[in-house]
């Protein structure tokens, strides 16, 4: 009896150029780290650049099509609970872990990686490529990145303040000033600027990963100036990333399943399960600048090998996925399964896969 063929990987595998570009701007501020005037010169633009940032998050989400996906509610409501119920509760199991696996340090960026909102463009891009209910992933991203401009900070108001998180009245009072209000501004002045920002979505996606590459210079500066990265090891940095290929892979499996035992069909499925097991690498770098301050460099570790990772692992899944659905497409039921949507993100699978 012959074995069946073992599955093949991508010949590709989706090694994120922006990440390889966040990188480089790690060993940048290793090597010629920001210092005395120059360290408040690189944090004022940063704090800058996040604000900005929401304000551009703002502007561009549109409010009226995410309260569409309503009708979907079930769905919307899985992945909610995946990102901001069941992704925290293996966050402080995982405390059991501390000091023999990970140190504390690593400990509270895993655990801030828990908290933080999922994908957009990379949910919608999977979904796509999987032939699963692509709008409902549009309408599950939006309600999770809304949602984490408020859950996110109050979920680390909770959990992180024994976890060496560092959240105070003050931590509350700058996610308000930088997080809060510009994305609040950003929704306000939408219809007057939305259809100009989405004219040059090209150029704004430059501004976004600019800002996002001075985030983390300045986070990474303060690190070294303060010598935090001779806290941990190359030991530790591999068990990190046991950790969380463990944590991906629950995620993945709590997802598939869970969903078929709540009754979802195939396509929504394959929506729940992308979009309810990754996290915003875009959303938590800037939320942790604020969160962290000097202690920014490593809580914002694991979140970048963590998106790595989920990218790398969703495409091969993506493509099983895909070659199991057969020759015809799933039927995205749900929150307006429309052709224009399927088409919308296709463009986006193409465009923004990595992000």
């Amino acid at each position: 009896m012959r074995r069946p063929p073992l599955p093949k990987l991508p010949s590709r595998l989706p090694v994120d150029g922006y990440l390889l570009a966040l990188v480089g701007t790690v060993a940048l501020a290793a090597l010629l780290p920001a210092r005395g005037p120059a360290a408040s010169v690189a944090e004022g633009a940063a704090t800058g650049a996040v604000a900005l940032l929401f304000f551009l998050y703002g502007a561009r989400l549109s409010t009226r099509e995410a309260m569409d996906g309503l009708r979907h509610w079930r769905l919307h409501l899985t992945v909610l609970a995946c990102t901001f119920l069941v992704f925290p509760v293996f966050g402080l199991a995982a405390r059991l872990l501390v000091p023999e696996v990970l140190p504390p340090t690593l400990y509270t960026g895993l655990l801030f990686l828990c908290l933080v909102p999922s994908t957009i463009q990379s949910s919608i891009a999977f979904t796509s490529l999987a032939r699963g209910n692509v709008a409902a992933a549009i309408c599950a991203g939006s309600f999770s990145s809304l949602v984490g401009i408020v859950v996110t900070p109050l979920l680390a108001g909770l959990v992180l303040h024994g976890s060496g998180g560092g959240f105070s009245a003050g931590s509350l009072v700058s996610i308000v000033c930088q997080l809060l209000l510009p994305f609040l501004a950003g929704q306000l002045l939408r219809r007057w600027i939305g259809d100009r920002l989405t004219r040059h979505k090209k150029a704004l996606g430059r501004v976004d990963r600019g800002s996002i590459l001075l985030v983390v210079y300045a986070a990474f500066s303060a690190g070294v100036v303060q010598g935090i990265w001779h806290q941990v090891s190359a030991l530790r940095l591999l068990c990190l990333l046991g950790v969380e290929a463990v944590l991906l892979a629950v995620m993945l499996s709590a997802t598939w399943y869970g969903s078929k035992r709540l009754g979802f069909h195939r396509a929504d499925r394959i929506a729940i399960t992308f979009a309810g097991s990754k996290k915003s690498l875009a959303a938590g770098l800037p939320m942790a600048s604020v969160l962290f301050g000097a202690q920014a460099g490593l809580a914002v570790l694991p979140l970048m090998v963590f998106h790595q990772m989920q990218l790398m692992v969703c495409a091969v899944l993506a493509k099983r996925f895909a070659a199991s659905a057969g020759p015809e497409p799933a039927v995205a039921g749900g929150v307006g399964g429309s052709a224009a949507a399927a088409e919308a993100a296709g463009e986006v699978a193409v465009s923004g896969a990595r992000r």
